[in-house]
C-alpha cells in the first residue's frame, strides 16, 4: 500500500491544512471497487472515469452535493433462476464519494463501452482571477498635517 508523508508541506504552506489532511485520510481509507482514473482534460478541465463494467445507465446514479460528488451503483437481483458455478464479474453495489475542490462542478457525465465518463469544470470568478497590478511611478504623494 502506498503512503505518502505530507509533514514537509504542511511546514512549507499555510492554509492548506484542510486540504492536506483531505489527502491523508484518502490515502488511509481508499476502497478498491469500482477502479477509476482522474485526469486532468484542459487547464480548468478534469474528467473522471470509473470502470463500471455490467451496469447500465439505469442501474448508476451521481449526485453532486455541497463539494462532494457521490457516484452509486446498484443491480437488481436476477440471479435466483441462474446457477453460477464462478463468479469473477463483481456485480456488488458501491457507493464511491469524490470531495469537489470550490468552484468545481459537473459538467456532463456518459457511459461508454463499461466506462462512466465525468466531466468536471472549475470556474473561478472574475474576483478570484489573477489580475496585474500596476506599479506607479516614483512620484510620490506628501499628506499635510492639518492638526496643530
Amino acid at each position: 500500500m502506498r503512503h505518502f508523508d505530507l509533514s514537509p508541506l504542511y511546514r512549507s504552506t499555510v492554509g492548506f491544512d484542510r486540504l492536506f489532511s483531505m489527502l491523508d485520510n484518502a490515502a488511509s481509507e481508499t476502497p478498491s471497487y469500482p477502479p477509476y482514473n482522474i485526469e486532468r482534460t484542459g487547464e480548468n478541465a478534469y474528467r473522471i472515469t470509473m470502470a463500471v463494467a455490467g451496469f447500465s445507465d439505469s442501474e448508476l446514479e451521481l449526485e453532486a452535493k455541497e463539494h462532494v460528488l457521490t457516484i452509486r451503483g446498484e443491480k437488481p437481483e436476477s440471479d435466483a433462476d441462474r446457477e453460477i458455478l464462478y463468479r469473477g464479474i463483481a456485480s456488488r453495489a458501491f457507493e464511491r464519494r469524490f470531495q469537489l475542490a470550490e468552484f468545481v462542478r459537473v459538467d456532463g457525465a456518459h457511459l461508454e463501452n463499461g466506462l462512466l465518463h465525468i466531466d468536471l469544470v472549475r470556474e473561478l470568478p472574475e474576483t478570484m482571477k489573477p489580475r496585474k497590478i500596476e506599479i506607479g511611478s516614483g512620484s510620490q504623494k506628501q499628506i499635510e498635517n492639518t492638526a496643530h
